[in-house]
């Protein structure tokens, strides 16, 4: 089990990757935190998700 956003989620041994496809995120107005270190974008595909891992999405919003 790890945790996304808070919520404890059974998806060890997917990518970061995989994750993101199946959800409504844009990969391009997200930044992703995975145990208190930012992902680069480049690397979502080859980082895969363990069990005890803690992951944090936030999606940018534009505005004035």
């Amino acid at each position: 089990m790890l945790k996304i956003n808070g919520e404890s989620l059974d998806l060890a041994g997917k990518s970061l990757a995989e994750y993101l496809a199946g959800t409504d995120y844009d990969p391009k107005r997200i930044a992703v935190e995975r145990n208190g270190e930012i992902v680069p974008k480049a690397l979502y595909a080859e980082t895969l998700l363990a069990d005890g891992d803690s992951i944090e999405i936030v999606s940018f919003v534009g505005g004035g």
